[in-house]
């Protein structure tokens, strides 16, 4: 894409708001995006190949919808916490190691998916963020689920395709969370407290290929509790 076809999308985005310049093999972010500070509600720079994000970003302070999903972004300039109406954070298949605190200000977002990235901790900055609706943390290296994970408000938490050993019970208290997805991680059927499975929300646990069998996970104390939840969520559907 040379420079006349993205000044016509940045034209166009005067009237809609909205920038689609994917899959062109950018390595850098169209310097002309700094023109347009209170212009753009949704950016997606997706597919492209981009190692870093500017400073400039953090001037789009309208934006409410990022996706830099299929770059190789490496980490994440702290600026995106500049980003105070960002309700849509997508930046599944890049090489991110970690993630900058100041997300944590980005108190608008509902929805963060950080799918198949190199994350080796999970993103305790997330948690408190009481919109936060769905978080994607599949196929990263996350090794263990911290206790702070009790803070996040989301209803849908996906952990699949990691390296978890270790699961913080205090996952009972998050306080809207009804789908736990585990699959494929490194967790002894005792990770599963009484706790867990007696006293969260949780209606909806996704545990296959982990290192016990579905007999151990049956026999577990407070899994009937957790199957009347679930029974009960089913029924509702039909």
């Amino acid at each position: 894409m040379g420079n006349k076809q993205i000044k016509q999308h940045l034209e166009t985005a005067q009237k809609t708001g909205i920038l689609k310049i994917s899959l062109q093999r950018l390595q850098e972010f169209p310097p002309q995006l700094k023109a347009y500070p209170n212009v753009l509600k949704t950016l997606d720079l997706s597919e492209n190949r981009f190692e870093r994000v500017p400073d400039e970003l953090g001037k789009l302070t309208l934006l409410k919808h990022l996706n830099l999903s299929g770059n190789r972004l490496v980490e994440l300039n702290e600026v995106v916490g500049e980003l105070a109406k960002l309700e849509v954070l997508l930046l599944m298949d890049n090489l991110l190691t970690k993630l900058p605190k100041t997300l944590a200000n980005c108190t608008h977002l509902k929805t963060v998916n950080l799918s198949n990235n190199q994350l080796k901790e999970f993103p305790s900055m997330l948690c408190g963020l009481k919109q936060l609706d769905v978080l994607d943390l599949s196929r990263n290296r996350i090794t263990e689920v911290p206790s702070e994970v009790g803070g996040l408000y989301v209803t849908e938490l996906n952990l699949n395709q990691n390296q978890i050993s270790s699961l913080a019970e205090d996952v009972a208290e998050c306080p809207k969370l009804k789908t736990l997805r585990l699959e494929e991680n490194c967790l002894q059927a005792t990770a599963f407290t009484p706790r867990i499975l007696k006293d969260s929300k949780i209606c909806n646990l996704a545990v296959d290929g982990n290192l016990f069998n579905s007999k151990q996970f049956t026999d577990l104390d407070g899994y009937d509790v957790y199957m009347e939840r679930y029974t009960a969520v089913k029924k509702k559907m039909f």
